[in-house]
């Protein structure tokens, strides 16, 4: 991989939608082992997949996995810190209200 150029590996894939009271959450697990780097893009192949209420939905689907370049990857690792800190609410006030 060079500096500028990207690979695109596509892979097999295990995605699990879960619409429970308990959790809401979507999970993609490459059936190969493939590891995403910071910079990289996936995307899952095929329909959205909606699962019913209550209910766990697990499909296998192929995956396309877009590597970021050495330039990219660097940069994401870079400017991370600064985007995770735009999530952050700081409050330094004395003042204590229950």
């Amino acid at each position: 991989m060079g500096l500028l150029t990207k690979e695109i590996e596509r892979v097999p894939c295990t995605v699990e939608v879960s619409h429970c009271f308990e959790s809401l959450h979507a999970h993609v697990r490459f059936d190969d082992g493939s590891v995403v780097y910071p910079g990289d893009e996936v995307k899952v192949q095929g329909p959205e997949i909606m699962a019913p209420f209550g209910e766990v939905v697990t499909e296998q689907r192929q995956a396309t996995i877009v590597r970021a370049s050495a330039l990219e990857r660097l940069w994401t690792r870079w400017t991370g810190d600064f985007e995770v800190m735009e999530l952050c609410e700081f409050s330094f006030s004395e003042e204590v209200t229950l």
